[in-house]
């Protein structure tokens, strides 16, 4: 019974984070994840969880013998994770990803649930990090001279 609460909790955590937050004053969409990256990111995430758990036999406990142990499992599922999530998001948009949308994919890979958010979130607060945004250029101050 407590398997079923927790896994339960865990799931309502887990849609509760994909929710669009309010904004005040109209819909602003700096910073939009689309639905198609965010089932991308889904997929895998459950996939590398699958994947850690077919390691260790499908048990709880980390005893699998084969001297793997539950960190190297991890590693080696986040980075599968990580190398396939952009692949697949990638044709479902059936485009190029931008910079942040591989980041937040890698971060969801990196902390399941609330990586990519946070990434995404770090994002909106440097736009400066923004791939195809250029820098504003800078003044150019000239000195006059004086005319003899």
């Amino acid at each position: 019974m407590k398997r079923h609460l927790a896994l339960a909790a865990a799931l309502i955590a887990a849609f509760a984070f994909t929710m669009p937050t309010a904004e005040a004053g109209g819909r602003h969409h700096r910073g939009h994840i689309s639905k198609e990256i965010k089932t991308a990111a889904i997929v895998t995430g459950a996939a590398a969880t699958v994947a850690y758990f077919a390691i260790n036999d499908w048990r709880w406990r980390w005893d699998n013998g084969s001297g793997l142990t539950s960190l190297g499992a991890y590693a080696a599922t986040t980075l599968g994770c990580a190398a396939v999530s952009p692949m697949v998001a990638t044709a479902l948009v059936k485009r190029p990803l931008t910079m942040r949308e591989g980041h937040v994919l890698v971060g969801s890979c990196v902390l399941p649930i609330i990586g990519g958010w946070l990434v995404n979130e770090a994002y909106n607060n440097n736009p400066q990090w923004e791939g195809g945004v250029a820098p504003a250029p800078h003044k150019r101050h000239h000195r006059r001279v004086a005319k003899k």
